[in-house]
């Protein structure tokens, strides 16, 4: 019997997080705003920080990501965004079953870490 299987934004910004962690060269993850700026300095973040997942208005069932990265002084930064992009699209299809439209990794910081 099969019946629908919901992942909401919120979930699926985690599994994205995750997966942008695994990437070598990722050294972690930067609030995308406000709201995840103040969590961080009141010592609260978590998986999801520096990911941004919206449904696509012109592709029902797919999703826009936008992640918020800092990378290791020394990395190739176009090679890690790459990777980012292609793992955080495996993750998304394999693990939650989803489509993602488009992804948009902004390297907002690089650091020796």
């Amino acid at each position: 019997m099969k019946g629908n299987i919901t992942v909401t934004e919120g979930a699926l910004a985690t599994i994205l997080g995750l997966a942008a962690h695994e990437v070598p060269g990722v050294l972690g993850m930067s609030p995308a705003g406000l709201r995840e700026s103040i969590s961080r300095i009141l010592g609260r973040s978590e998986a999801r920080e520096g990911v941004v997942v919206k449904a696509d208005p012109n592709a029902p069932g797919k999703y826009h990501a936008e992640l918020y990265v800092v990378v290791a002084y020394g990395s190739r930064i176009p090679t890690v965004v790459d990777s980012i992009g292609e793992r955080v699209r495996w993750a998304a299809k394999s693990m939650a079953g989803v489509e993602l439209s488009s992804v948009r990794v902004h390297v907002v910081g690089v650091s020796r870490g």
